[in-house]
């Protein structure tokens, strides 16, 4: 791998900027591919623009920006996005600093940064080698997730394809299916949870497999049908739904035959049972009746000691003596036939009792 190094000037990198949701963001008359297919998204909130110009207009010095050499002698960038996104908004008038957009800024201000030079390094080297340089001088202050990293291992069309529908702001996945989804769409959240749900937790050999592939319609074809079932069954919104492993749900029970008025009631109930201390887990528990998904409320300490005490230590089920270490609590009538977590319906069993009871 050989490496240059070059001061190029903000007024070259602006020049001909643009960032189109089909055909990518580029710089430098058009001869630096900003975003090419193994890059994360923009992900710099206010304050990280912010302190990007802010070291441009103190004339301090950016850490150093990566790029590589295509065959045809343009460019793509390899490290430094976040930076040089936020350097090309600002000068497209895309945000403000200092309550000033470029445009505003005294002609002097404007030159400043215009004739502000980063440093670039610049590598030659095959496609492997830099993929894997790539990987190796990502130096961002946020690092890459995993499905970032993901990308730049697995890209080629499917990828470039994937992130269309899955990656960008407003994106479609995000458009129908927000209320359902947790994490952002930049970070690629949305884009490995569809993959995770579809090849059943075998992202890596799904995305191996599907690199070359000319689209990602397959993915997004499976997300859509994911998100309208759940909407046919479960019509009301409530905000426990969001983060739902919902595609997981989905690949077990999408066959199946509901009643969405029956599970609406279910629900219904569940949510308003004190009981239930995990709200998230009511829908897998409709599904396959798991208690464990719900959490049910335990008995306090001082519950536990009150019925130990008036038991005298006796196992009501075996007539044995125990510890009170020895004993577990247990509801005498079970949640799931309407038994509350209240002291009334609280027994001491000993361990083996207790599990007896629990694996009829």
């Amino acid at each position: 791998m050989e490496i240059i190094e070059r001061k190029i000037s903000v007024r070259e990198l602006v020049e001909g900027y643009s960032d189109n949701a089909e055909s990518g963001v580029f710089a430098l008359a058009g001869k630096l591919n900003v975003r090419p297919p193994y890059q994360r998204e923009f992900i710099y909130g206010e304050k990280q623009r912010a302190a990007v110009i802010e070291t441009v207009l103190a004339g301090f010095p950016l850490s150093l920006i990566y790029w590589s050499v295509n065959e045809d002698g343009t460019y793509e960038l390899m490290d430094g996005q976040q930076r040089t996104v936020s350097i090309c908004q600002y000068v497209n008038g895309d945000f403000a600093f200092d309550f000033l957009y470029f445009n505003n800024q005294p002609e002097d201000v404007k030159n400043r940064i215009l004739d502000y030079r980063l440093s670039v390094c610049i590598c030659k080297g095959s496609p492997s080698e830099k993929l894997k340089w790539f990987e190796k001088i990502n130096i961002a202050s946020v690092p890459l997730t995993q499905q970032e990293l993901r990308n730049a291992t697995y890209h080629g069309p499917w990828v470039s394809d994937a992130k269309r529908y899955f990656s960008k702001t407003g994106c479609p996945a995000y458009q129908i299916g927000s209320a359902y989804m947790a994490g952002t769409p930049i970070r690629q959240d949305y884009l490995e949870t569809a993959i995770r749900w579809m090849s059943k937790n075998n992202i890596d050999i799904y995305m191996a497999a599907h690199q070359n592939d000319a689209t990602a319609v397959t993915l997004w074809n499976y997300y859509q049908n994911v998100i309208s079932w759940v909407k046919a069954l479960f019509p009301k919104y409530r905000n426990i739904m969001k983060g739902v492993d919902w595609g997981t749900l989905y690949n077990k029970y999408g066959e199946g035959v509901y009643d969405p008025a029956v599970l609406e009631e279910r629900v219904a109930a569940l949510v308003l049972d004190d009981d239930v201390t995990a709200k998230k887990g009511i829908f897998p528990f409709l599904f396959d009746g798991d208690e464990k998904h719900l959490s049910i409320r335990a008995f306090t300490p001082a519950m536990k000691l009150k019925a130990y005490e008036q038991q005298g230590g006796i196992c009501p089920m075996c007539g044995n003596h125990f510890d009170f270490e020895q004993m577990e609590a247990d509801h005498i009538t079970p949640w799931s036939q309407g038994g509350r977590t209240l002291q009334e319906n609280c027994q001491m069993l000993c361990r083996d009792c207790n599990r007896r009871k629990s694996s009829r």
